[in-house]
């Protein structure tokens, strides 16, 4: 049981996946819901004080090099722009907007997203933290709830 906890914990880490991934696997070996979370919760959050702390700095490290220069500007700028725009439109709601964001279970709608764009727009640490906590408990349980509904419909369809 504990390799099936290590896996969860390992997949949840994975920018993309995430703990929508971790809580699919987790569904798929039947492992229950709350250790699952909590454990998953663990392994997506890990990486955010270091994404959010280091982002920026690496982007702006990597801009002027080449090779890879015209990337990282790119992500730079796209993100600062996109950044600007969403605090026009959200105003004081920002933090629910990011929030919001995390919560959807898409692919590139996650923590490891959300944090970044955080860092980008020097939004405040703890406040983005809690947004995305809350964004990423939200996402987990669409993602398990949805993943339940469609295992058991299949197993009456098979039944």
């Amino acid at each position: 049981m504990t390799g099936k906890y290590f896996w969860i914990f390992f997949i949840s880490m994975l920018p993309l996946i995430e703990i929508r991934g971790a809580v699919l696997y987790a569904s798929a070996q039947s492992i229950p819901l709350l250790p699952a979370l909590i454990v998953g919760l663990i392994g997506n959050m890990l990486p955010v004080p270091f994404i959010y702390y280091f982002a920026r700095k690496f982007l702006s490290w990597g801009s002027d090099k080449p090779y890879i220069g015209k990337i990282f500007t790119f992500f730079l700028d796209r993100g600062e722009s996109a950044g600007q725009k969403l605090i026009q439109k959200a105003g004081r709601g920002l933090y629910v907007a990011l929030f919001l964001f995390v919560a959807i279970p898409l692919p590139g709608t996650g923590a490891w997203t959300g944090i970044l764009a955080s860092s980008i727009l020097d939004m405040d640490f703890k406040r983005s933290v809690v947004a995305t906590i809350g964004g990423v408990i939200s996402a987990a349980i669409i993602v398990y709830l949805t993943t339940s509904g469609i295992l058991q419909i299949g197993q009456a369809l098979a039944s």
